[in-house]
């Protein structure tokens, strides 16, 4: 024992002993680790059971659905965005319908439901204008087929022509003016310069006998102009003064002058109202106007006389009929001169300077054009803001 005792130690030891202690080591840790895996896997089965069985108990409407393919409409739901697929107007009161395939894509379909007056009602949600990369075309929703042409209508929603073709503008409550340029389509030169060099601030307003209308229309609009109709009326001194075929006439039935103003209003679309071409006799007639204005109105357009008949009785209907309607200020190139035009601009800057809008009337003349192109510029910089036609339309008064 004293050997022992005084031995290092550790030796003299048995070697075998020395691996059976290893081997012994080597054993335990083995069994830990196998009863650790068995531990955990209980542990799992357990926690699986555990989760399974407060699933059960939840209340049946806080258990996930299935995702199971689904057709019932969910009026309530927001249409999903898919690239291609229409969207649902808010104020349409569509069933939205949606379905999951097998491969997990998503098919929406909308389908209307009668509107009764006794769903939600939208505020705000009217869309003024039109995306610029869509101007030239037409919104199906707003028109309608007939035997004259495609006419435009009030959509399911409640939108007007009026609103959807409408040239948007700032809002500001400063000075504002209207500048309308018509007889556009009945010189083909002439047309083409006033699209491409008058700002599209500028309305323009196309003659239903003029030509190549449709052309002209989408070029317009592509170049950002709001646009009108102008439609020929019966002047006092007709027919020696005849503005031409489809004059709607102060003698002709109520039914006739509707089917001429039809006629008209399928030349083209996208348009926010009508505008007369002379007329100082028809308009003066209140029970030969009363129909043709109701129409107009009915179908969400705006009516804008040019006011050179000083007895025309278009206030008087239009505010019997809530029609949105305005009347031009001044009629801007009565003199064929361009300083005699920039001064006529200069007396509707005045006139607007004292009501706060104006309305400037001209036709589409070389002379026109420049006079027009140059005040416009100007006066931006004086801040004042050239607007469409629509937008002065509800504050307009007759004179």
């Amino acid at each position: 024992m004293g050997t022992d005792l005084h031995a290092p130690l550790g030796q003299n030891r048995p070697a075998a002993r020395r691996r059976n202690r290893r081997f012994s080591l080597a054993i335990v840790f083995a069994i830990l680790a196998v009863a650790g895996v068995l531990g955990l896997s209980l542990y799992a089965m357990r926690g699986d059971d555990a989760l399974k069985q407060t699933a059960s108990n939840l209340p049946a409407a806080s258990k996930p659905e299935p995702t199971q393919p689904s057709t019932k409409p969910d009026p309530n739901a927001a249409p999903l965005p898919s690239a291609g697929m229409p969207r649902s107007d808010p104020g349409s009161g569509a069933n939205i319908e949606r379905t999951l395939t097998d491969d997990g894509s998503v098919v929406t379909k909308y389908t209307p439901r009668p509107r009764d007056g006794s769903g939600a009602v939208m505020i705000g949600t009217q869309r003024i204008g039109q995306d610029p990369r869509v101007a030239a075309q037409p919104n199906d929703a707003l028109l309608e087929d007939s035997p004259h042409g495609r006419l435009p209508i009030v959509g399911p929603g409640g939108q007007r022509p009026m609103d959807q073709y409408a040239r948007p503008w700032s809002g500001a409550r400063g000075t504002r003016i209207a500048i309308v340029v018509g007889g556009l389509g009945l010189s083909q030169t002439g047309t083409q310069r006033a699209i491409r060099d008058l700002p599209p601030t500028v309305t323009l307003a196309f003659a239903v006998s003029g030509n190549s209308l449709q052309r002209w229309m989408q070029e317009a609009r592509r170049a950002g102009h709001e646009i009108l109709i102008q439609v020929p009326f019966e002047p006092f001194d007709y027919p020696a003064n005849d503005p031409g075929p489809g004059t709607l006439l102060t003698k002709m039935s109520a039914k006739d002058n509707l089917g001429r103003l039809h006629r008209a209003m399928g030349e083209i679309t996208n348009y926010t109202g009508v505008m007369n071409y002379l007329g100082g006799r028809y308009l003066s007639d209140a029970g030969a106007l009363e129909p043709v204005l109701r129409d107009i109105s009915k179908r969400g357009l705006l009516f804008l006389d040019d006011g050179t008949s000083a007895q025309s009785k278009t206030a008087i209907v239009a505010k019997a009929i809530e029609l949105p309607h305005a009347f031009g200020d001044l009629t801007l190139d009565g003199q064929l001169q361009k300083d005699a035009i920039l001064k006529k601009l200069d007396e509707l800057e005045r006139i607007a300077g004292r009501k706060g809008t104006a309305i400037g009337i001209a036709s589409a003349f070389d002379e026109s054009i420049d006079a027009i192109r140059q005040w416009s510029e100007e006066a931006s910089q004086r801040g004042i803001e050239i607007v469409g036609v629509s937008s002065l339309a509800s504050e307009s008064v007759g004179p």
